[in-house]
């Protein structure tokens, strides 16, 4: 089969499941608008088609004049940005896909969903909003967005079950995929005695570097600890963040406690992992991450706090712990607890490692989507 992604990048939470179908013999085809600066190819090759003339010149006054000191601002072409649709056609029509992943409710997925209308290609919208949610809006926006964009969706964030809250008829949990990378009895823990702690994540305020580094010097002379962090800092706003981070390490006697790198490649993250000992994100606004899933398919515990769209993949008391977001006093008591216990973290580790096997493989993707694929055809949902 023929699959074609259209998504705003190439991120590293596709890379499993680009594996996936084309070691299976599929033939895949991904466009993106633009490409970050760490970026893996090794599975599939992205079309970096960009936008068109006319967008990027609004972008660069909305980015580079009007809110040049707004970090976020950065992120408006992902929602507005349009493409040159001349372009784009060509390359669907040229690649015929047999099904189409269009990333989120865009200008841009709009515009490939026209394209492929036309064609009666089957088209599935990806987005991280949560499966359970409040019931569908009905307001003249947003009935014309849901009209220009996929009628299925599929979102690897499961949400609350809680009042209120309902299951669309044509949404759908697919989770992350990762491939189960090391059993415990395949790697070593607590080098030189010490319980190696990593944390990874782009150098913004949201993460809560700082509030991990603060929990960690309180706990420092309690336990012989070590933490690493590792994120993206490419734009200025990430390298002042992670000047800071810095800078508190080193007003706080904590650099032989501390590692702070920057940009480091894919290729590379597997040695990080296995150095570690325990996984900690502790960000907020977080609406999914992979990368606990990452960490469990290193047989390592996690502790995740609890708003974390995926969060629903640590399994509380069982592959890790939960803290309440924004609650230093909770993620010091959990990273305490967790620390004071080492049996109970390799434990931890080896349940994180059997859940990776048995629910977030290539195999339940595959057939979700292809389920959802033949729901299209036979129903005509076009």
């Amino acid at each position: 089969m023929k699959f074609l992604y259209v998504a705003p990048r190439y991120h590293t939470n596709q890379m499993d499941i680009m594996k996936g179908l084309t070691e299976n013999g599929h033939e895949v085809r991904f466009i993106s608008h633009y490409a970050a600066v760490i970026e893996d190819y090794s599975c599939v090759t992205p079309i970096v088609l960009g936008y068109s003339r006319l967008y990027r010149l609004i972008d660069f006054l909305y980015v580079k004049v009007i809110h040049r000191k707004d970090p976020t601002a950065i992120v408006f072409k992902i929602q507005h940005g349009f493409p040159p649709v001349r372009k784009l056609k060509k390359l669907i029509y040229g690649f015929a896909p047999d099904l189409v992943i269009l990333r989120e409710r865009s200008v841009y997925s709009m515009a490939a969903y026209y394209i492929c209308r036309k064609k009666g290609y089957p088209c599935i919208l990806y987005n991280q909003n949560p499966l359970w949610s409040e019931p569908a809006k009905t307001d003249l926006k947003h009935r014309l967005v849901d009209r220009m964009t996929p009628p299925l969706r599929m979102t690897p964030v499961m949400g609350e079950k809680k009042p209120g809250m309902t299951v669309k008829e044509n949404d759908y949990f697919v989770p992350f995929v990762v491939d189960p990378c090391r059993a415990p009895g395949e790697r070593t823990y607590f080098a030189d005695g010490r319980i190696h702690i990593l944390c990874i994540g782009k150098y913004e305020i949201r993460k809560h570097h700082l509030e991990l580094l603060r929990a960690v010097e309180q706990l420092r002379d309690k336990y012989e600890i070590r933490l690493t962090l590792v994120g993206e800092a490419t734009n200025r706003f990430q390298k002042e963040y992670c000047e800071q981070v810095k800078k508190y390490a080193r007003e706080h006697d904590m650099d032989n406690l501390v590692t702070v790198k920057t940009n480091v490649p894919k290729r590379d993250m597997e040695r990080e992992y296995l150095a570690a000992d325990l996984y900690v994100i502790p960000s907020t606004l977080e609406m999914a991450s992979v990368s606990q899933l990452e960490a469990m398919s290193y047989s390592l515990p996690v502790i995740c706090s609890d708003t974390n769209g995926t969060a629903c993949y640590v399994e509380d008391g069982v592959t890790g712990y939960l803290f309440r977001d924004c609650d230093e006093a909770d993620l010091l008591s959990k990273l305490d607890d967790m620390l004071s216990d080492r049996e109970r973290m390799l434990s931890m580790g080896e349940a994180g490692y059997r859940a990776v096997v048995g629910k977030y493989n290539f195999n339940s993707y595959f057939n979700t989507i292809t389920e959802m694929r033949e729901k299209i055809l036979q129903e005509n949902l076009y």
